[in-house]
């Protein structure tokens, strides 16, 4: 028995208006799962760090660009490792409007040592262990590192990960 030509087009019709609700609804899902609540980009763009070199980075005045933070540590090869590929981006990108942040969850004296051998270009702050909190406001829920998140100048959260970073991850945010 076959089906007569309007019911099978009916048919379609109903399965591709589900495949297209269905995709919908994970992109609004996945958008929400990436979202930063307002309270949190309030507290991140409220957050102020010492500097290496005693000055005070406020991350307000980051806020309305693209940016980039990453969370490190002296004691975290992956984290070090990155850092020339970070400032590299940050060197080629900076006058295209992004910023670079390095918010080092560690103690001063071997932050200062480090960047005093392997200095990078874009601003660090001395977020200690507290850092950690900040971070996992972000999403990074385990507190490991290195962690990085970029966001749009609008405040959204355009990339998160967990773990060291590749030529291919820097390629995918520009």
């Amino acid at each position: 028995m076959t089906m007569n030509t309007s019911r099978r087009r009916a048919l379609y019709a109903g399965v591709a208006a589900a495949a297209v609700l269905t995709g919908a609804g994970v992109a609004w899902q996945r958008q929400r799962e990436n979202a930063l609540s307002p309270l949190v980009l309030e507290r991140l763009w409220a957050s102020e760090f010492d500097t290496p070199s005693g000055e005070l980075l406020k991350l307000s005045r980051f806020q309305g660009g693209a940016v980039v933070i990453n969370f490190w540590a002296t004691w975290c090869p992956p984290c070090v490792e990155e850092m020339p590929l970070l400032d590299r981006f940050f060197q080629q990108n900076s006058s295209k409007g992004w910023q670079v942040i390095g918010l080092a969850i560690d103690q001063p004296t071997p932050v200062r040592r480090f960047l005093g051998q392997s200095p990078v270009s874009y601003p660090i702050g001395l977020a200690g262990f507290g850092g950690t909190e900040l971070g996992q406001l972000l999403g990074n829920v385990e507190g490991s590192l290195p962690f990085t998140v970029v966001l749009t100048p609008l405040g959204a959260l355009k990339y998160r990960k967990v773990g060291k970073l590749s030529d291919d991850d820097l390629k995918s945010w520009v």
